[in-house]
Formats: structure tokens, sequence, C-alpha cells
């Protein structure tokens, strides 16, 4: 019998519902996996849900958005290793039927009741993580940027969103005393051992790697302007906006700039094992959690609200 779950479907710019689809069947190194708590993302998924996504492998309408899912365990292939009931983190998956008549891409695919997947992208999780689970790629992806090629710690962050936040703990966790930058009010508290102020309060240009996790291509010159001779700039967040600078002052500095990608599987091992070691917490990030039936205003408040750092969708009072 083909399975079936409930998806959040995105069928173009702000056209958002959640709907009934069927799942492809799983193999022996396939696990489904029922979830229970789903992150949304305020970088690509937010060009996804605005329409304003720049060209992008894979990209296209109806979707099924979200790459950051917590959950367990309802089935287990023979070969994958896992037992059911186990907890999980999936960075989202491809596993759905075409939806009237058109295929459904899962270039994301993480935001749905059930999920099938291929064991070897699951990362096992401590249930005691709760909603927090749901955080883990977004961690390994800061992990990722600061242990990047020849890289060094970050003493200058640009934004105290989630992703900012967590470079800034990572940042600890290695040694290293970060300052932050925020011009929103709203998002300038829960600072725990490091600075945060704004670019007119901080005097210092020369700062030897500035991380800049707001997406805010308009910022690329007055952040070399800061770096000290030989200094990085690393762009760690998501750009819809093309990305230039004025040559004359990068040239002066002898300016370094490197873009981060995504985590790999080393950053989410890495990760894992930072949090499970109590050397990195996941804990208040989230500030707003919805039902996952309520996904289309809780999309628009995750995007619009400014006080809203992290927002998840609860699946687990739907079939």
């Amino acid at each position: 019998m083909t399975m079936q779950t409930t998806a959040i479907i995105l069928s173009g710019p702000r056209d958002m519902s959640a709907r009934r689809v069927t799942l492809a069947d799983p193999g022996p190194g396939d696990l489904v996996v029922e979830v229970t708590h789903a992150g949304i993302s305020t970088g690509t998924e937010k060009l996804f849900w605005s329409g304003t996504m720049p060209p992008f492998p894979g990209m296209g309408y109806p979707l099924v958005p979200g790459y950051e899912a917590a959950g367990s365990v309802v089935e287990a292939g023979a070969d994958t290793g896992f037992r059911v009931g186990e907890r999980v983190f999936v960075p989202g998956a491809s596993c759905f039927g075409p939806i009237d008549g058109q295929p459904l891409r899962g270039l994301f695919g993480g935001a749905a009741r059930h999920l099938v997947t291929p064991a070897a992208r699951v990362t096992r999780i401590d249930p005691g993580l709760g909603a927090a689970g749901a955080l883990l790629a977004l961690a390994a992806t800061a992990r990722h940027a600061i242990a990047g090629f020849d890289s060094a710690l970050p003493d200058l962050i640009v934004g105290h969103g989630v992703l900012g936040r967590l470079l800034a703990r990572l940042t600890l966790a290695a040694g290293g005393a970060p300052t932050v930058w925020e011009r929103n009010p709203d998002r300038a508290g829960g600072a725990e051992g490091y600075r945060v102020t704004t670019a007119e309060a901080d005097p210092r240009r020369d700062y030897r790697a500035i991380y800049d996790a707001s997406g805010d291509a308009d910022l690329i010159d007055a952040l070399i302007g800061r770096l000290a001779r030989g200094g990085e700039l690393v762009l760690a967040g998501f750009y819809a906006a093309p990305v230039t600078f004025t040559f004359p002052p990068a040239f002066l500095r002898e300016a370094r700039l490197r873009v981060a990608a995504e985590w790999t599987p080393a950053d989410m091992a890495a990760t894992r094992a930072l949090v499970d070691a109590g050397a990195l917490s996941l804990g208040g990030l989230i500030t707003h959690v919805r039902p996952a039936t309520d996904a289309a205003a809780a999309y628009a408040i995750a995007f619009g609200d400014p006080a809203c750092l992290k927002m998840i969708l609860d699946w687990s009072a739907v079939q």
C-alpha cells in the first residue's frame, strides 16, 4: 500500500498550504521518520517563500520547504543499522510523489509529518533536546564556517540572529572572544560571554576575521573597512542580491574574502559531539512554536517579526 502523509506545499510565492501527499516506498537502506518538530530557515526558505530566490539548482514550484527536521524512526530498513524509536535529525528529504499532476520538488523537503530518507543522511540525537534537535543543521553550518579553509576564529560577528549566536557560542567554546554587531534592539539581548554592540558604537578597524551572518550585501564595503591588513571577511549568510565591493579599500588591506558553504557530514558529527558533551548549547534560540497546521501564519511571523529568532513547526498533533 502506498504511504501518505501531510506536508507543507509551497505552490508559489506566499502560496502555502498543508496537503496530503504520497511517499516513496522505503528500501532496505531507508528509514521512515515521523517528524515532531521542523525549523523554518530565515535565509534560503525566506527567499523561496517571497519569490526572491536567485537562480539555484533544483529550484521551482511546487515544493516542500524545510531542511531542519527532528523526529523518531517508525520504520527501519534491514540495512540501516537503526532501530524503531530512535530520535534523529533529518536535513530534508526527496521522497514525495507528484501533486496535481506536477512533480513535487524535494529541494528541501523537511516540512512533512513523515519522511522517507536514506539512513546515511540521518543523525542520531539526544531525545532530551526536544524541539532544539531541529537546530542541528544550523549549528553545523556555523561550525563549517569556522572550520573552513585556512580559517581564523571570528573576532567580529555581524548579526545576532540564530546563526550569529551559534557562531559566537562556537567561538567561545574554541577559546575566542568575539564582538557581535546587531542593529535591531529586539535581537541585542541574550548574549552569554560576549559583547553585543552596534557598528556606530564600535571604533575598531583592525578586526582579523569578520563573519557576516546578516545576509545583507550592502554591508560588504563597510565590513572591509573594519578589517586589519590581511584580514578575512567570511560570508556566512545567504545573499539574494549580488555581492560587490569597492576595490581600493580591499586592495590597501590585502583583504581576503571567503564564502562559507553548507555543512558537511564531518561538521554534523563534530557539532553533535559538542552538543552531547555540553560544550555547545542549543538553548534559548527558539522563540516561537506554532502547530504545523498553522504553517502559513508561522512562515509570515518567522520572516516578518524581528522578535522571532527561530520559528518551529510542531507536527506532533498531525496525522
